[in-house]
């Protein structure tokens, strides 16, 4: 009998009545209800409001859900109780702060129907203290409050100067009830992308415990590489099969374009759920996390802070310069990172900080085709359609020589718009620019390309990974293409790919400022 897979299907009811296959994350959701006021920050479409219906389930005390979940052997008591579950998702695009506090009071229809209203009880916060007290009165037991993406009302104003304020101001008066009301609440959980200050957002709650970057927490949205591996090994073998390959293959397959997600100092990588149970349904290995397009306020905050894509392969940074405050942001880290567009991929205790980098080749292709035309006024599609397949053809027949030759022709007919042109004249000469377009035109052609990769002689400029070979590139532009093979050589560049099944071929390229393309190239395998 085919497995069944929960796409668009985010009720943990639905999913196990359903005999959807489903990945057991209650043991971690026990440890997390053990505290009282929790807030967790994830990325979009990674499992949150999954989580948030599970718990929804686990409060009413419905048992039978459970049964054969890790839970069974931590919950003795299952007791039921009253649930006021919001999705403040329902409330985005409002056009004003009246608008929004009508939508956050429609979402609280359901319990008014149940524990009734007081007349005076207008705003969206007098409702939600009323209905925390009336259902402490009318069952006699403590209330749980579940608010599922929290942030999704402000994102939509993040750039708005006048808006973002009065937004704010509406989910500040919604939220304050939740500490007022302490005494009748048995649990509390907030959940979005962002992370707001408790200052601007949270003003009265100042015990909410942020569990977003706990060790002990990592794993509890995403699918595992123990996961996959154990619980998701029918998976593998039927997409292998499809493939045509074995199921080391495709594991490896699935590795590089779903994983690579961390979420703490010690934590393991993580794939992409929603992604990785697309990927299964359809049998397709493809993207599908950009389905429905970058986010908007990304695209406009990275052209507020003018930021560099090229730094997003090896980014160092502290825990309170990604982990920061939305409204205290100067850099778009934090909302590239909270929207998992970057993720964590090292920690050096001795400094105490972090190593940031894209998680996956889905990310990375997603990435580029979504900020290229803002960037450099290029259109990805005709990349892809013209240039495209002679590159990566000839790179896949590990005719380095053709894919150069391509190459080059390629960066000398760029159509470079207007407005660019004089940042052109100011970084022609910068070898940091060439690494940049590379990083670009690979990454347009759904190869994942890595820059500035760490090894033990040193930082390799570019690693490029194919299924026949590994291509390790060194650039030069005030150098030659004999310097940088040599560099490659003496550096031992080439050593860690050795051991690899596949080819390892060096690629030594020195840039010409004038043409700004391919001057020369030296290759050795």
């Amino acid at each position: 009998m085919a497995r069944r897979y929960p796409v668009g299907i985010q009720t943990f009811s639905e999913i196990r009545k359903g005999n959807y296959v489903y990945i057991d994350k209650t043991d971690l959701m026990w440890e997390m209800t053990q505290t009282k006021y929790v807030f967790l920050s994830r990325p979009r479409r990674f499992g949150k409001s999954l989580l948030t219906t599970t718990l929804d389930s686990y409060f009413k005390g419905e048992k039978e859900l459970f049964e054969g979940l890790k839970i069974m052997d931590l919950e003795t008591e299952w007791n039921s109780y009253p649930v006021i579950h919001v999705d403040l998702s329902l409330t985005k695009n409002k056009a004003s702060s009246d608008e929004l506090q009508r939508a956050i009071a429609l979402q609280l229809k359901t319990y008014v129907s149940k524990y009734g209203k007081d007349d005076e009880e207008q705003t969206p916060g007098e409702i939600l203290a009323g209905l925390i007290r009336r259902a402490y009165e009318q069952t006699g037991k403590q209330v749980v409050v579940i608010i599922d993406e929290y942030d999704a009302p402000l994102l939509d104003v993040l750039h708005e100067e006048e808006q973002l304020p009065e937004y704010r101001r509406v989910l500040q008066e919604f939220y304050q009830p939740l500490k007022a009301s302490e005494a009748m609440i048995k649990f509390c959980f907030i959940t979005g992308i962002t992370k707001f200050s408790q200052l601007s957002i949270f003003s009265t709650i100042n015990n909410l415990n942020n569990i977003s970057l706990l060790p002990q927490f990592a794993a509890i949205c995403g699918i595992t590489e123990q996961e996959l591996t154990t619980d998701m090994a029918p998976d593998i073998a039927m997409l292998a099969e499809e493939y045509e390959c074995t199921p080391e293959q495709m594991h490896a397959k699935l590795k590089l374009q779903y994983d690579g997600y961390r979420f703490a100092k010690k934590s393991p990588d993580i794939y992409n759920p929603f992604s990785l149970l697309k990927c299964f349904n359809h049998r397709d290995v493809t993207n599908y996390w950009f389905d429905s397009g970058t986010p908007s306020f990304l695209i406009r905050q990275l052209r507020k802070f003018q930021t560099d894509i090229t730094t997003l392969e090896h980014i160092e940074a502290s825990a309170t310069s990604f982990d920061r405050p939305t409204e205290a942001m100067n850099t778009a880290l934090p909302l590239l990172y909270q929207s998992g567009y970057i993720t964590i991929k090292d920690y050096n205790r001795e400094k105490d900080s972090f190593i940031l980098a894209i998680p996956n080749n889905e990310v990375q292709t997603g990435l580029v085709d979504g900020l290229i035309p803002s960037y450099v006024g290029i259109d990805s599609g005709w990349v892809r359609d013209g240039f495209a397949m002679k590159f990566w053809w000839a790179l896949k027949q590990n005719d380095i020589h053709q894919a150069m030759n391509e190459l080059k022709a390629f960066l000398a007919g760029i159509p470079y718009v207007e407005g660019f042109k004089q940042k052109l004249a100011e970084v022609k000469n910068y070898e940091g620019f060439y690494e940049y377009t590379f990083w670009l035109i690979f990454n347009m052609l759904n190869v994942y390309a890595r820059t500035q990769v760490k090894c033990a002689g040193g930082r390799i400029d570019f690693v490029v990974e194919m299924p026949a070979a590994t291509y390790v590139f060194e650039l030069k532009v005030n150098g030659t293409a004999r310097e940088a093979i040599d560099q490659i050589n003496s550096h031992g560049y080439a050593l860690p790919y050795s051991t690899d099944s596949r080819q390892v071929v060096k690629v030594g390229v020195q840039f010409d400022r004038d043409t700004m393309t391919v001057g020369e190239y030296i290759v050795e395998h």
